[in-house]
């Protein structure tokens, strides 16, 4: 499998030639509108995987006081986020940066806030684990974790496209695979993280928004 195949497997959609995701197009805006009041007046937000960079493009357009620092560990994908921050040309907005969270030390040292957009469940379990070991490295008391992505609840899928879209997942790989948002939270909660927010969103979606308790 290529780098760029890769790329596509992880969005589950059929990417544009330049690497634009679609359901990135449609849910940038409602994101926006759940994180921004959650968000430290100012500060740093790193994304964990931006992929192709319109969250985080979009993101420094909208919350222009915070500073965005993305990250991605496809080579397609970093070359995309990384041709849009160029063009995007924003003074809060920093050159991506590679960034694996499997891998046990992070480039970024410290954050205000972290947010992962449709991640986990297009990646082992252990990324969910590494994830939030990472973010609790980085992370002040207080800091917010941001999780977005759809989720079983209590061993069910909140929708049969939900459902569907998990079987095509395992079907590509069976490390992936929609998560159980209790197991997601008690992995959450080793770390140190306790859930300070669940918001429904479009298309059978959740932000779950994770607070460093400790």
């Amino acid at each position: 499998m290529t780098s760029r195949d890769s790329a596509r497997g992880r969005y589950g959609e059929q990417l544009t030639d330049d690497l634009d995701s679609p359901a990135a197009e449609r849910n940038k805006q409602p994101i926006v509108d759940v994180i921004a009041p959650r968000l430290p007046a100012a500060g740093t937000v790193l994304e964990i995987a931006s992929g192709t960079g319109q969250h985080i493009v979009h993101f420094a357009r909208a919350m222009p006081a915070l500073t965005w620092q993305p990250t991605e560990p496809d080579p397609d994908l970093l070359a995309a986020v990384t041709r849009r921050v160029g063009s995007a040309a924003l003074a809060n907005l920093r050159a991506p940066l590679r960034l694996d969270v499997l891998e046990p030390r992070w480039p970024v040292r410290s954050a205000d806030a972290i947010v992962c957009i449709n991640m986990i469940h297009i990646a082992p379990w252990a990324a969910t684990e590494a994830l939030m070991s990472g973010a609790a490295r980085i992370l002040a008391r207080g800091g917010a974790l941001f999780l977005y992505g759809p989720y079983r609840r209590e061993g069910r899928h909140t929708s049969p496209s939900n459902e569907d879209f998990d079987r095509s997942l395992r079907a590509r790989d069976p490390a992936w695979g929609v998560r159980d948002l209790e197991d997601v939270t008690r992995c959450a909660s080793r770390c140190g993280f306790e859930v300070a927010d669940l918001v429904s969103m479009p298309a059978n979606n959740f932000t779950v928004v994770f607070a460093r308790s400790t």
